[in-house]
């Protein structure tokens, strides 16, 4: 079967309302039944429990609070001596050079960056010919998210958009995926120059959250949201803790230009882990 022939049931399905209930779901405390779901999940992704700073699963109150649990210390040291660490556990999606301001999706997939940042060009053009890392996270990693370097917010934007699973099928069967889902759009002065940091939404993500701000959405307006930082900077040190997924998706960085050089065993499929070198 080919992958657009995958993927057309998403394009039928109600993906909105089935992400409103799912998120409902998961912020419900049904005691029993909610360990019984954690431990059956646990299960079925071989979720490594050892690494998390609370092991026990009978102790988490709600889907989210097991899905965006803390790891324990030392469990992902953060490499130094290098430019940048990957910011979660996932897998390589895709990664490399921004071709004018085309990224590379998948086999006969492209999408630019201004219809990434929500259609901000003026926004997006310090990453022409830039450099890009898309990685995704799925569901048996750890789900939050941290700094692959030093960085100082700047703003941050919510883009509504469609729910549209994003696993590799989907990758490669759904054009223009990453800038077509709803999505969270951090930007970042660091000391390589500008980053932009864009957690992407999917079906069934009930929301996304940052540290300075809480949960980003819901709730959805269906309308473009800013939050300028000029006058109340936050500054974020490489390892530290930015944000989160209540469930899963999709993280997409962007650098400009010279600004970094991916380790050599960096391509595409390759599993990562949080903290490990990124560039060189």
């Amino acid at each position: 079967m080919s992958d657009q022939l995958a993927v057309l049931p998403q394009y039928l399905l109600p993906k909105q309302a089935l992400t409103t209930l799912m998120g409902r779901l998961a912020s419900w405390r049904a005691g029993g039944m909610t360990t019984a779901v954690i431990r059956r999940f646990v299960q079925h992704y071989n979720v490594n429990m050892s690494e998390a700073a609370n092991p026990d699963i009978a102790s988490y109150a709600t889907f989210n609070d097991f899905f965006t649990r803390a790891l324990r210390d030392g469990a992902r040291p953060i490499a130094t001596g290098t430019t940048t660490v990957s910011p979660v556990d996932g897998a390589i999606s895709q990664l490399g050079p921004i071709a004018a301001d085309q990224i590379f999706q998948a086999k006969g997939h492209n999408y630019s960056t201004t219809a990434l940042l929500g259609g901000d060009a003026a926004l997006a053009k310090p990453f022409h010919n830039g450099s890009f890392a898309t990685i995704y996270l799925s569901p048996r990693d750890y789900h939050r998210i941290h700094m692959p370097c030093d960085g100082q917010l700047t703003r941050m934007i919510h883009v509504p958009g469609d729910l549209f699973s994003v696993n590799p099928t989907t990758a490669r069967g759904v054009p223009g995926l990453f800038a077509r889902n709803e999505r969270v759009v951090c930007m970042f002065d660091t000391p390589l120059g500008k980053m932009a940091l864009v957690l992407v939404g999917a079906t069934i993500v009930g929301s996304m959250a940052t540290v300075w701000h809480g949960l980003v959405n819901p709730p959805r307006p269906g309308k473009i949201r800013t939050w300028d930082y000029a006058d109340k900077p936050v500054h974020l040190r490489k390892g530290e803790e930015m944000g989160r997924f209540l469930l899963g998706s999709t993280v997409v960085l962007l650098w400009e230009p010279g600004a970094v050089k991916f380790q050599k065993d960096w391509v595409a499929a390759r599993p990562v882990r949080l903290g490990e070198a990124m560039s060189q």
